[in-house]
């Protein structure tokens, strides 16, 4: 395939991503001072923790020779869009292995519709088959039934142990610059990298998008993959979901709108906003002592 000129350039690591004071009385109130870390500009089509997370797989593709890159999502997934995107960008095949045959017999939503746009071949699993990827053997059945033998493969959420040596370098940029560095959780990778890129004393909070109480064990397994054992100081505050993934209730619809309105920040829906809300109510139950910076990580834009 063609090659764009730019390719290297893509795959360079970017500048620091912005750090933004937002001054908010419901944090001052408590003493507790909100700065933002503008990942969402580190790149402008694949934004914060996914440029982070795919860079250093891009980079091992293309250094392997491989000419087409496949991996997993769900309907609505963001990761897949970057995948996409990034292949686009730099000439090679994608192909998009998604959650849910019933989808294939479905007009394809904004989502898929950009993945496709973009160039990416979508092929529809049951979500029984899809449930399986985490064994090798089915994995590999459903990377050859996908068509896609022999292409470079990422993970559902891009998160492995190079996407985690990526992210590692977000807790580096906020060494000194937060006591907590907090960040909205899917897959659990950028947690993980985060919080062994931080500095001794500081910390990384994990709020997950998705019910169900399986993050902890994931990233314990993705430190052990990536840096040999446990990195850094992390938890997680796992009750602020809103009742799972791609749930917006109103009242969750109400405070993003709230906050773009206070700080002239686009609020993406999905995962930011469930961590300013999370944030903003720890504050207000006296979760973090008097003096805290907190640093919430913004990893995409609507």
């Amino acid at each position: 395939m063609n090659q764009p000129a730019h390719r290297d350039v893509l795959l360079q690591p970017r500048p620091p991503s912005p750090l933004v004071e937002a001054a908010d009385e419901r944090f001052a109130a408590y003493g507790v001072r909100l700065v933002l870390k503008r990942d969402d500009l580190v790149h402008p089509e694949l934004p914060g923790n996914k440029w982070r997370k795919l860079a250093p797989n891009l980079r091992a593709a293309v250094e392997a020779g491989h000419d087409t890159l496949v991996t997993f999502g769900g309907a609505y997934s963001n990761h897949l869009r970057a995948t996409a995107a990034a292949g686009r960008l730099l000439g090679l095949r994608t192909v998009g292995i998604v959650r849910g045959d019933e989808l294939a017999r479905r007009p394809l939503n904004d989502s898929l519709a950009r993945c496709a746009a973009d160039g990416m071949r979508l092929h529809f699993v049951s979500r029984s088959e899809y449930r399986g990827k985490a064994e090798p053997r089915a994995l590999a059945r459903l990377v050859d039934g996908a068509g896609a033998g022999g292409a470079y493969v990422i993970p559902e959420g891009g998160s492995n142990a190079l996407a985690l040596h990526g992210c590692a370098g977000l807790g580096r940029e906020l060494r000194g610059a937060a006591d907590v560095a907090a960040v909205a959780c899917g897959t659990g990778g950028t947690l993980a990298g985060l919080a062994a890129g931080l500095a001794p004393g500081q910390r990384a909070l994990g709020v997950p998008v998705l019910a169900g109480g399986f993050l902890d064990a994931e990233i314990r397994s993705l430190q052990r993959a990536a840096f040999g054992g446990p990195a850094g100081d992390w938890c997680l505050a796992e009750e602020f979901h809103h009742g799972g993934y791609a749930r917006v209730p109103a009242s969750l619809e109400a405070f993003a709108a709230d906050f773009e309105s206070r700080h002239g920040l686009a609020v993406e829906r999905i995962y930011v906003a469930k961590l300013l809300w999370a944030l903003a109510d720890l504050t207000a139950s006296g979760a973090f002592p008097r003096g805290t910076t907190l640093a919430a990580v913004i990893t995409g834009r609507p």
